[in-house]
């Protein structure tokens, strides 16, 4: 398990420095040359795209905080095809914006000392694979420190340049259509990548229920407000033969208004903000192979983690490697390429949360629900394929030759998983055949629910996970209730029915197991050695013990060998903790199925016995 390090302002430092790069420092001019002095809007229009875009993302990520993000949220609703391709897409699409930023960087570097981009890129690549193999809270407060440092200089820049601004640079304003404009804030999506960061380190998030929603709400209306308002001082103070031909526009404005002093400043701030994109980028794409991994999607061994960091080495190490790589593409088509597969993500998580809530999951609980369910996710996904046509055949092109290789991997390595369960399933099963599925899906959103919460486990907890659960809608007394249970009880502790409900009627008649009229706990020593079982059985209408404990509802049926005495007894005392908690008893008639049933013994924050 990845170790949880990341507070709210390292979500916050995150998603923001994984933002504000290139997107803002190098975009902008190749923006203004498509939609001229409304560039400022298209940034606005790509911030609130963003945002109603992320509130899926959100609900997935405190549904399931687990490392991979939007792969792992897409694999357990689509499937491992589905997920497959997403992994390898959000991997790609995450390390060609990190590869962005490294080529920010290589590009200052190679203005001022003529040292090749490709020897600084090397290195660059190389110090953030070291400093993600040593933790990833040590990441976070390093992207917090640039964070705050980033955000500091901007916002003196803002506050120049505002009374600076020439109207005239704004004329004619509205002489680009509208679809221009809706079509560039598109194209510049890619600035808003960031966001999907988040989702991939979740796992290793602090109280995610709490953290990941405000950090990324937060993080977006923040920075749809800085791009806004930089654009707007940008458009306002050069010229616009100098606008739209400017790989370097915030630079070039500061030179204008705050003279060298102010030029300085934005190049140390873009320093920064290359190093905030580029470090979170490593970091959270490298959670890709190693979610894949997880699942059997690669080979197992890039799922291993460090002993001493306890950070995914191997993954990180073949992301930078990819990352370096990717520095050889040509920049627009860089661009475009990422901003098709992070918009083909965010459609994917907008389907997922239709599927998912639709599946009836009974482990699916998000703490953070998306608003205007379906008709928000609805929107998004119409309005991200829109963008994804409109980027051009060129990107679609690189992003289908990713999708090819995805599934040829899936063909030929990870369609070997024996047992898969998927959302998807359980939404068939609700109008075809009941027995679709196996709960596999429940088991796993359980135990991600016991880590995000940090419900504590001790040996109950596991007997209870693996323990047969019977629902009784009959009354019956409790010799009748023996020969439902003990068939299949024969066949997992090597014994005869026969002698099964022998020892359990002498053990009752040697002393009432019927604790009180709600609760009984019949228990035995059996043959063999290092066994030990459970089987919880709920009587809505009562099993009868004695005359006067005649309905009881639960009966908890358990046994073991001579050597598990000691647990035998710490079970005994959990049951009996377990029920007296309050509201249990209501609970427990109340609640609808099986899977519900396991829910209220191991969700619960009872006293451990260990």
């Amino acid at each position: 398990m990845l170790k949880k390090g990341i507070s709210f302002f390292g979500v916050f430092s995150v998603a923001s420095g994984a933002m504000i790069s290139s997107g803002i420092f190098i975009l902008p001019g190749i923006a203004y040359s498509k939609t001229g002095p409304t560039v400022f809007i298209s940034y606005f229009l790509a911030g609130l795209l963003g945002l109603i875009g992320i509130f899926s993302v959100i609900e997935l990520s405190t549904a399931m905080p687990k490392a991979g993000g939007d792969y792992y949220y897409i694999n357990k609703t689509f499937g491992p095809l589905f997920g497959t391709i997403s992994g390898f897409l959000g991997w790609f699409a995450l390390s060609l914006k990190s590869a962005f930023a490294i080529f920010g960087i290589s590009e200052i570097i190679y203005l001022y000392t003529g040292i090749s981009p490709l020897i600084s890129g090397f290195l660059l690549c190389l110090f953030f694979i070291i400093l993600n193999i040593i933790g990833v809270k040590e990441a976070a407060i390093f992207q917090f420190a640039l964070v705050i440092g980033l955000l500091s200089l901007m916002l003196l820049y803002i506050v120049i340049g505002l009374p600076k601004i020439q109207s005239s640079y704004f004329t004619p304003f509205l002489t680009v259509e509208i679809n221009t404009i809706i079509v560039t804030s598109g194209f510049i999506f890619i600035s808003f990548g960031g966001l999907l960061k988040v989702a991939n380190i979740s796992e290793e998030v602090i109280n995610p229920k709490k953290n990941i929603p405000l950090g990324m709400i937060s993080s977006i209306i923040v920075v749809t407000l800085l791009y806004t308002l930089i654009t707007f001082v940008i458009t306002g103070t050069l010229n616009p033969s100098i606008f739209k031909n400017s790989l370097t526009p915030v630079a070039d404005s500061a030179r204008l208004i705050m003279g060298e002093t102010g030029y300085i400043i934005i190049i140390i701030a873009s320093i920064f903000a290359f190093f905030t994109t580029a470090n979170a980028g490593i970091m959270s794409a490298s959670r890709y192979p190693l979610a894949l991994s997880r699942d059997q999607l690669l080979p197992y061994k890039i799922a291993v983690i460090n002993k001493k960091f306890k950070t995914p080495t191997i993954s990180i190490i073949i992301t930078g490697l990819i990352i370096y790589l990717s520095l050889l593409l040509p920049l627009e088509l860089l661009v475009k390429a990422a901003s098709t597969v992070i918009l083909t993500s965010y459609v994917l998580t907008n389907l997922s949360v239709i599927i998912l809530r639709e599946s009836n999951l009974t482990n699916y609980k998000p703490s953070f629900k998306a608003p205007f369910y379906p008709w928000l996710q609805i929107i998004c996904v119409i309005l991200f394929t829109f963008f994804i046509i409109d980027l051009g055949v060129a990107a679609i092109e690189l992003s289908l030759t990713f999708l090819f290789v995805s599934f040829c991997i899936y063909m030929f390595y990870g369609r070997r998983i024996k047992k898969s369960e998927y959302a998807l399933l359980h939404l068939l099963k609700r109008v075809t055949d009941k027995r679709l599925t196996d709960n596999i899906l429940e088991d796993e959103l359980r135990e991600i629910l016991i880590n995000r919460d940090n419900i504590e486990q001790d040996n109950f907890d596991t007997l209870i996970k693996e323990a047969k659960v019977i629902d009784i809608d009959e009354y019956m007394d409790f010799e009748n209730l023996l020969k439902i249970v003990t068939r299949p009880l024969s066949e997992e502790i090597e014994m005869t029915e026969e002698e099964i409900t022998s020892r359990f009627i002498k053990r009752q008649e040697d002393s009432n197991t019927a604790l009180s009229d709600f609760l009984a706990i019949p228990h035995i020593i059996i043959d063999g050695e290092n066994k030990m079982f459970l089987t919880i059985i709920r009587a809505r209408k009562g099993i009868k013990f004695t005359e006067k404990e005649n309905k009881v509802k639960a009966i908890f049926l358990m046994g073991g060998t001579k050597e598990k005495r000691v647990l035998h007894l710490k079970t005994l005392i959990s049951i009996a903790t377990l029920v007296g908690l309050k509201g249990f008893q209501k609970k427990w008639l109340s609640v609808d199925n099986i899977i519900d049933i396991k829910n209220l013994m191991i969700l619960n924050k009872r006293k451990r016995f260990y």
